[in-house]
């Protein structure tokens, strides 16, 4: 848009024209339109608003002279009379959107509408609310601008005015109002926080308090602040500070269930999660190892209730109340453990076993239910909570796998448990929206965190889950678009991490195997057909260093592969691929020119003659319309370039060309691939610019290296 802007500044000036001469009469709905497709983009909501404060100008400020005052004071009259619209699409903008631009124009088209709407508008509305709330957003954002002293000064002004607008402002609901503006500016400030300890602590009471008020809006904002605050001092909460008895996280644990006894289900996650920060910060395992204890001590005598009520009688684990109490602990354990990183072990340790015997149970609820009432019942209350429970536990383990670093530990005492209750589980379940998708990313977790060490299990993990998922996915490219991504993703893991796994599977269940990779990266969804050229690829590598295995799946395997590769290189909708498409064909015909197939792919004895006709013949009966010249060229080059993937794939784009010269087609996204990753690293340079100025980035969106 701004490459743009002086011609886009003409544009609008003609329309405003036209308004002049044709609204309202001949276009009545005009205020309609322009509002309504406003809320559809940022960028066309930026240029209506220029719209708008253009047309405000010439119709109050400008209009003596231009036009009749007879038909001025009609425009004025229809502008005033349709005002209420543009003034919730002005306070639309300011409450929901970040975009700098857009709120700096919607503040200026305000501005302009100052002298003119009725007074109504400014007083008896929340817009004076929404700007003390932009003022205080914008001074969150300049953080890290300042030298250290001129920000402390710069934010003790601040805050002192914010203070005194609270003394004045009347009303429970506007003191609330500032005074989580003021939280919010603190939030946004960690370096003086960390600086001031005495204020630090004030700062998070303060948002303790606010946990427990019911305004709209304002436990959340305690709840966001708190972990900000959290991430960014947490070193802070568990050290001894000057003038105090304790590390402050003790104090917070001692009073944990009255900090949070308002808050709503989601809002405790949240204050779960910042605390568990504040704990990972605490270097003595011992120490760290307490305080975990007393930090899971309320979830824990919530969940060793239900467990024991459930051993008594396991119908209590159909009671709706108490899935949802599980499924809200299992959140907060994995909220505690995305906080904790491997420390959490002993936490996990404690309820691994019930956990998974509940997975078990939850899983056997939902399979009788829908074998009584089909698969309608899904939709259920119950049923869903239950899913939940087996989701948010395949979440946890993983979660927890990605993060420790002891390999040994999770090998020997967390996955056999595992694969007994889940795999088998999604095995047996014959409804497939009932199989979730997060066993096969948790087990895609496992493979990519233990790598060589969980092969063993591959063949166990592969009958479970490879056959009865294929045959979920294998029908179409759309359905079960979880399944499917997951899918692929397990079976990359294994192939970089466990590939002699696939060397000692049956024939018939390798073949599946590699169906489902020439299925993946024939895929219409992006990620997928990009995931399935990464395998192929490093299932080629992985081939060429065995041996005899790799003669016998070159015999069988290979002229397959290279016609469904050409299939995809030909096909428009995989235009994206071509660097990918251009690397595996390249390699292949190293493979060739290289002597390193050394069994006939075909009736003559020389490899490389018979690869060249194999592909002429492909490419002439594709593309019949091309002459004998071009194909022998096309099918030279892919030999003579295979050393130069740079120019390997500028032959296939000019392979490309030609057939679309001839059938009219665009043949604009042939460079769709360039286009991308000349965005990709315009947004990274700017990205590197951004963080070598101080006050550019949110201090929340800065590296870890740079946390304190």
């Amino acid at each position: 848009m701004e490459a743009s802007k002086v011609y886009l500044n003409k544009l609008n000036m003609i329309l405003v024209q036209v308004l002049k001469r044709e609204w309202p009469k001949n276009w009545e709905s005009f205020i309609g339109d322009i509002v309504g497709a406003s809320k559809t983009n940022e960028s066309l909501c930026q240029n209506n608003m220029a719209i708008l404060k253009l047309l405000s100008e010439e119709v109050f400020d400008f209009s003596s002279g231009q036009m009749t005052q007879t038909k001025a004071k009609h425009l004025k009259d229809t502008m005033c009379s349709e005002f209420s619209q543009i003034f919730q699409l002005c306070q639309f903008v300011l409450d929901n959107s970040q975009n700098v631009p857009l709120v700096a124009v919607t503040l200026e088209t305000l501005l302009r509408f100052l002298n003119w709407i009725p007074l109504g508008y400014i007083f008896e509305t929340k817009l004076i609310t929404t700007l003390i709330f932009k003022l205080c957003w914008a001074i969150g954002s300049i953080s890290g601008a300042m030298h250290e002293e001129d920000e402390k000064r710069f934010l003790v002004t601040v805050i002192k005015d914010l203070l005194g607008l609270c003394e004045q402002k009347k009303g429970k609901d506007n003191k609330a109002i500032i005074a989580s503006n003021i939280m919010y500016v603190v939030g946004q400030y960690p370096r003086f926080l960390r600086a001031h300890w005495k204020f630090l602590k004030t700062v998070v009471n303060k948002l303790f308090e606010f946990m427990h008020e019911t305004h709209d809006g304002v436990q959340d904002m305690a709840c966001d602040t708190f972990i900000k605050i959290a991430l960014k001092c947490r070193r802070h909460f568990v050290t001894v500070q000057v003038g105090e008895a304790m590390p402050f996280i003790d104090e917070i644990l001692s009073t944990i269930s009255t900090i949070i006894c308002d808050l709503q289900t989601q809002q405790v996650h949240t204050f779960y999660e910042a605390v568990g920060y504040m704990i990972s910060a605490q270097a003595d395992t011992l120490i760290q190892e307490q305080l975990i204890e007393k930090y899971m001590l309320l979830p824990n005598q919530v969940w060793d209730d239900i467990i024991s009520q459930a051993s008594k009688n396991v119908d209590v684990l159909k009671d709706q109340e108490a899935v949802k109490q599980l499924a809200s602990i299992l959140k907060t354990n994995v909220r505690a453990c995305k906080a904790l990183g491997h420390p959490y072990v002993i936490q996990l340790g404690k309820i691994y076993l019930d956990m998974l015997n509940v997975y078990k149970v939850m899983s056997e609820n939902i399979s009788a239910a829908i074998s009584v009432n089909g698969e309608i019942v899904m939709k259920q209350p119950l049923i869903k909570s239950m899913r939940v429970v087996k989701k948010e536990t395949l979440k946890l383990i993983s979660d927890w796998v990605s993060r420790t670093s002891d390999h040994q530990m999770v090998l020997e005492n967390f996955i056999p448990p595992l694969l007994d209750a889940v795999l088998l589980d999604y095995q047996k379940t014959n409804v497939h929206c009932a199989r979730e998708p997060e066993v096969l990313s948790a087990m895609a977790t496992i493979v990519n965190k233990l790598e060589a060490h969980i092969t063993s299990e591959v063949p166990k993990i592969f009958d479970a889950v490879f056959e009865c998922t294929l045959e979920m996915i294998n029908k179409d490219f759309e359905e079960f678009p979880e399944h499917r991504t997951n899918f692929f993703l397990l079976l990359q893991a294994v192939n970089v991490h466990c590939f002699p796994a696939f060397l000692s599977i049956p024939p018939a269940q390798f073949k599946l195997v590699l169906d489902s990779i020439i299925w993946a990266f024939k895929h219409t969804m992006r990620n997928v057909a990009d995931t399935g050229l990464q395998i192929l690829y490093q299932l080629l590598l992985n081939i060429e260093q065995h041996e005899q295995a790799g003669q016998s799946f070159y015999q069988t395997y290979f002229t397959d592969i290279l016609q469904h590769i050409f299939s995809v290189v030909t096909d428009t909708s995989h235009t994206a691929g071509l660097t990918m498409h251009a690397t595996i064909l390249a390699y292949m015909f190293t493979l060739i020119e290289r002597g390193k197939i050394q069994v006939p792919l075909g009736p003559v004895p020389d490899n490389a003659l018979y690869i060249q006709e194999f592909v002429a013949r492909l490419l002439r009966a594709a593309f019949p319309h091309l002459t004998d010249n071009q194909i022998k060229i096309t099918v030279q080059g892919l030999f003579h370039l295979n050393q130069d993937i740079t120019a390997f794939k500028e032959h296939l784009r000019d392979f490309l060309v030609q057939i679309r010269e001839y059938t009219g087609e665009d043949d604009s996204e042939l460079y769709l691939e360039e286009r991308e990753t000349a965005l990709r690293l315009a947004q990274e340079e700017k990205r590197r610019q951004q963080m070598a100025v101080p006050g550019i980035l949110n201090p929340h969106e800065m590296p870890e290296e740079m946390q304190d």
